[in-house]
């Protein structure tokens, strides 16, 4: 369980982040876009913290 939740959670950062700058490129939903950036930069830094 150690190591399950932050690869899970990277994985997640990483979804989020593709998905999120594809919605500000493309300016189909760029609220949801940046929303889902800011959400993988805070998931990202929890990664950070449990790992250290």
């Amino acid at each position: 369980m150690d190591t399950l939740a932050p690869a899970l959670a990277m994985l997640a950062t990483f979804a989020l982040a593709v998905v999120g700058a594809r919605l500000v490129w493309l300016g189909t939903d760029r609220r949801k876009g940046v929303l889902m950036l800011v959400m993988a930069a805070v998931l990202l830094g929890n990664v950070v913290v449990w790992t250290l």
